[in-house]
């Protein structure tokens, strides 16, 4: 199995060589490492897996989404129904994903599959719309989400102030982007703490929800009463309420964004997926019934924080552990997000899509501060321009039209190298059934909100000219070289970065004999 070469910087005398920074730390400390390579470090196991993967699903889509998946599937009943079937969804696209995670074993998830498969334009436009609005806004919206509900108790008869939640926002998003930046470490026990707080706060209401039940309030789940429809639901809204459904659950695949730090990514990777994706599967149906326990339909829809209301109408002077647990919640997952969207900036940067600066690593630190720098500030313009309801379904058909065209990719990488020793080997039919959903899904959806999916597109397509300037046309102006080279430079010295030394064997395709 071949992999595409990562390109060379652009020929610059100046640029600062791995050796002689590496030489200068080693005078300034006065000692070395055991190893002289510097690179990203396989510090992520099995449980860390596994709380990336939950930590990053988990964060602001729970308590967001409920509202717009019951507005636009108009029944209790149903509503329920998609949150169940989009779990099915998502266990089924991260049984595709585990394939192409062991198969091609690269850091950057869907970008590096597609750009292997099907070649660098198509995926330089994942990584285009991904880098450009797609993740930016998703952590943008977590981030609302976190400040929202820190601020909603000093608040609690009217909104919190505009600029307020926009500045606590942004204070969380710099703070976690230097955490990311000092230690891989520190990132992933900060993710393994907080996803832990999350599901404790998830058990929590679940708990008190079942308590309700049991008491014997459970009008609004009754089949009698949670098929009364507020509306009568279109083929279209039903896609929009998955749509909804797809934003809390989105995440799923983002350990296949950090495969080269994963401990024996070829077992951890499928085992850390088969996991978490049937557990948030549960907790989010069993919260969602735990709301209808004691909120009716029309309660929820009028509500502009479920959790906080729930937790208003149960706990009652204890109602002040909801707002903390959403804050605890979306903080992982704002942290999830930064570390797993930064490694897509450097994938992207490793192969030639992106500044090469960002394709750099501390030396100490061994962390991609430049692809950090970047995502933290993609997000913070977001923040100042967008508003949290009306970004999801955008985000939504992005996402999910990443994902259908990464699964077609699939079965195309099976055709084009059907001799290829795949450690894991899906069924036929679970890719195809995904496929199939998806073309139903973005069929309607085109029908249904033809400016949302629209304008998805058109940001997707600007990629095009980006894509024929910036990478394609390879006999530019020297003095555009010579730009590129001093900017690159002079971003070497402030974060103290350089190439990364990469491990050919990482790199080497299976051995094994594939299984089914």
């Amino acid at each position: 199995q071949e992999f595409p070469e990562k390109p060379s910087p652009a020929p610059a005398s100046r640029l600062i060589p791995a050796g002689a920074m590496e030489d200068k730390a080693k005078r300034e400390d006065g000692s070395s490492s055991k190893s002289d390579r510097v690179a990203l470090k396989k510090e992520i196991g099995l449980l860390t897996a596994c709380a990336i993967i939950i930590g990053n699903i988990i964060g602001s889509g729970i308590f967001i989404s409920p509202k717009g998946v019951l507005e636009h599937a108009g029944s209790v009943g149903l509503s329920l129904i998609v949150w169940v079937c989009g779990g099915g969804i998502c266990a089924l696209g991260s049984m595709c994903y585990a394939e192409l995670g062991v198969t091609i074993p690269k850091s950057g998830g869907d970008y590096s599959y597609v750009t292997e498969i099907f070649g660098g334009l198509v995926g330089f436009l994942l990584l285009w719309s991904a880098v450009l609005i797609m993740y930016p806004t998703t952590l943008a919206v977590i981030a609302l989400t976190f400040s929202n509900y820190v601020l909603q108790p000093a608040f609690q008869n009217c909104l919190p102030p505009y600029v307020a939640t926009r500045l606590l926002a942004t204070i969380c998003v710099l703070f976690l982007t230097w955490v990311n930046c000092y230690s891989v470490r520190w990132a992933t026990r900060i993710q393994d703490v907080f996803t832990v707080g999350k599901l404790l706060a998830l058990v929590l209401i679940i708990v008190v929800g079942l308590v309700q039940i049991c008491k014997g309030h459970y009008e609004a789940l009754k089949p009698s009463v949670a098929f009364e429809f507020l509306q009568e639901p279109s083929v279209g809204q039903v896609a929009l309420a998955f749509l909804q459904a797809s934003f809390a659950y989105s995440g799923w695949n983002f350990l296949n964004y950090v495969t080269e730090e994963v401990v024996e990514p070829r077992k951890n990777l499928p085992r850390a997926i088969y996991i978490s994706i049937p557990l948030v599967t549960l907790v989010y149906t069993l919260t969602n019934i735990a709301y209808f326990s004691s909120m009716t339909p029309e309660e929820l829809l009028t509500s502009n924080a479920v959790a906080v209301t729930f937790g208003e109408k149960l706990l009652g002077i204890f109602s002040w552990v909801m707002p903390i647990s959403v804050a605890l919640s979306t903080f992982g997952g704002i942290n999830g997000y930064l570390f797993t969207s930064s490694r897509l900036c450097f994938s992207g940067a490793r192969e030639g899509h992106l500044p090469y600066l960002l394709a750099m690593i501390h030396l100490k630190n061994c962390t991609p501060i430049p692809a950090l720098l970047v995502c933290c500030a993609a997000t913070i313009i977001i923040l100042c321009v967008g508003e949290t309801h009306n970004l999801i379904n955008y985000v939504s058909f992005i996402n999910f039209l990443s994902y259908g065209v990464t699964i077609a990719g699939l079965l195309y990488f099976r055709k084009k190298k059907p001799n290829l020793l795949r450690p894991i080997k899906v069924n036929l039919l679970v890719p195809v059934s995904y496929l199939l959903f998806w073309v139903v899904l973005l069929c309607v959806s085109l029908y249904s909100e033809p400016v949302v999916c629209g304008l998805g597109m058109v940001i997707m397509l600007t990629g095009v000219p980006v894509y024929l300037v910036g990478v394609w046309w390879k006999d530019k102006p020297k003095w555009i070289s010579r730009a590129v080279e001093k900017v690159t430079y002079m971003g070497q010295k402030v974060c103290y970065v350089v190439f990364p030394q990469e491990d050919p064997s990482e790199y080497e395709p299976p051995t094994s004999k594939a299984t089914d």
